[in-house]
């Protein structure tokens, strides 16, 4: 579904990411594991069109979109969910997740049904939906991202750093809702630095350090990996 070959990005003379391979499978959940800084979100801003490579190739679905646009990249499936959330704060609930509907504003009755299906997936969304996106929980704020980046109805959702500032319950929770949507039929690529959590739920995973990736295999592999381990689980 999604190959990146060979893919570098470069900011002036310092090179992010070098000569990265990934793969990732229709119905997968594939993790990126890493500290801050090491690539993942560099990684994800040039599949999403907000960054150009300098090498490689992105492929969706055999399509090349390396340097396309980014609302372009967002109608072809693909739907980032970025680090930090990136609501609208002064806007209420329902108006972003209206906004993340916007590549299919004139399809109302699709986009109403979408509304539904995160409220379902959400119930607090729905009880709050007059609510300024600004005064919800930092918790129920990663809730809306989530849903907003879902009324886009993406075939692939890049999740960035999903659990970071939450509580320990509440990333548990999170990561059952993350598994739920994948169950449901929609592609994930997520990148954190909670490897305990994020290998319960992937299919498999890649490790990156300082822009390149050192390890890469299943969830089981990666977790009984003595190296991973000590860096990123701390047992």
């Amino acid at each position: 579904m999604l190959n990146l070959s060979g893919l570098s990005v470069k900011y002036g003379g310092f090179t992010a990411i070098k000569t990265l391979d990934i793969e990732v499978e229709k119905g997968e959940l594939v993790v990126l594991l890493g500290s801050n800084g090491a690539g993942k979100s560099t990684t994800f801003r040039a599949i999403s069109g907000l960054e150009k490579p300098s090498e490689g190739e992105i492929l969706f679905e055999g399509n090349a979109i390396g340097g396309k646009s980014p609302d372009r990249i967002v109608k072809s499936g693909i739907v980032q969910c970025p680090e930090g959330r990136e609501l609208f704060h002064g806007m209420s609930v329902y108006q972003n997740l209206i906004m993340g509907a916007y590549v299919h504003r004139k399809k109302k009755s699709e986009v109403k049904k979408s509304i539904q299906n995160v409220y379902d997936l959400f119930p607090i969304l729905r009880e709050k939906k007059d609510n300024a996106a600004g005064s919800l929980s930092g918790g129920q704020q990663q809730m809306l991202a989530i849903g907003r980046a879902l009324m886009s109805k993406p075939k692939l959702m890049m999740l960035d750093e999903p659990s970071i500032g939450l509580a320990p319950l509440i990333v548990e929770q999170m990561f059952e809702v993350i598994q739920k949507i994948n169950e449901d039929g929609t592609t994930v690529l997520l990148a954190e630095q909670n490897a305990n959590a994020a290998l319960k739920i992937a299919n498999r995973g890649y490790v990156f350090e300082s822009g390149s990736i050192v390890v890469e295999g299943t969830s089981e592999q990666l977790f009984t990996n003595d190296a991973v381990r000590k860096a990123y689980i701390g047992a």
